[in-house]
């Protein structure tokens, strides 16, 4: 009779406390309104042990080494297939995939992350500022103080990354840039890739990007955002890259610079000017966002 009694109340309790638990398993993921985000598009060498594995516009790394791969950004939720196919397609195995980065915690570039990470064992590595958003499923985003609810499925962070840190698999090494605006924990890679005893310096960079609502001036989940947009763009007019990538292939041209069946050429993507001309452009953006701002008041 005890034990009946004391089922009983656990069992109360547990209706009593269950709604206010939310179902992590909850998760519904934004509209895709770009088609590129979904389009396929053939995987390609940029330089050396670098490759691009993404959609068409959505960009995702790998990095390849004698030790494992560390692969940088997934797309959205639905993106793993298309990513394994494209691993698969230049002669790598998906599962020995080792890291996980990402250049920031939105759902277009971590969507599918905690589904490779189950599949592929990898530890994920995120910096410091974007764990949480990471962790909650896209929930935690300064652009909704009240929360926006599970986008993509919770991904654990096991490393989280400051400015300065490097990660090393192999033969690589990357450093961690933090470049906050377009969210409080964006990120931008270096590295040195070797190619027949060349070496090439990259940048992956996270551009300093607007997102609609978004006003620089001032946020309240983020109030510090002025001092981190204006900071970004000091820190990036500084940089002076020769290969470089981004978070999207719009943003470093890829179709311009590349088509499928092209030859091998990391040349292709050494581009200083086009990356001074990118930083002026998202300059202008803010500046004028501010601008708006301002008026408005």
């Amino acid at each position: 009779m005890r034990w009946n009694v004391f089922a009983a109340a656990t069992l109360a309790a547990a209706i009593i406390v269950s709604p206010l638990v939310p179902d992590a398993q909850t998760v519904t993921p934004p509209p895709v309104k770009n088609p590129n985000y979904v389009k396929p598009f053939p995987p390609l060498r940029i330089v050396a042990n670098l490759y691009y594995v993404g959609t068409y516009d959505l960009a995702v790394y790998l990095i390849t080494t004698k030790e494992g791969h560390i692969l940088i950004n997934t797309g959205i939720n639905d993106s793993t297939a298309a990513i394994k196919a494209n691993i698969e397609t230049l002669g790598f195995k998906f599962e020995d995939i080792k890291i996980l980065l990402a250049t920031h915690g939105h759902w277009d570039h971590v969507g599918a992350m905690a589904e490779i990470k189950k599949m592929t064992g990898a530890r994920m590595m995120m910096h410091e500022d974007d764990a949480s958003l990471l962790e909650s499923g896209g929930n935690l985003d300064f652009r909704f103080p009240d929360g926006r609810g599970t986008i993509y499925p919770p991904i654990k962070v096991d490393r989280r990354l400051k400015e300065g840190d490097k990660v090393r698999l192999g033969e690589a090494e990357l450093t961690i840039i933090h470049h906050p605006g377009h969210t409080k924990g964006a990120s931008s890679f270096t590295f040195t890739a070797r190619d027949g005893g060349k070496a090439f310096p990259v940048l992956i960079v996270n551009m300093p990007t607007i997102n609609p609502g978004v006003s620089v001036a001032a946020m309240p989940g983020f109030p510090a955002i002025n001092d981190a947009y204006l900071g970004t763009l000091a820190r990036q007019k500084k940089l002076a890259p020769g290969i470089w990538v981004s978070s999207h292939a719009g943003h470093f041209n890829l179709h311009q610079k590349y088509k499928p069946g092209d030859p091998y050429d990391p040349e292709r993507f050494n581009d200083p000017n086009g990356y001074g001309a990118k930083i002026q452009f998202y300059e202008k953006l803010v500046q004028a966002n501010l601008k708006k701002s301002q008026e408005s008041k």
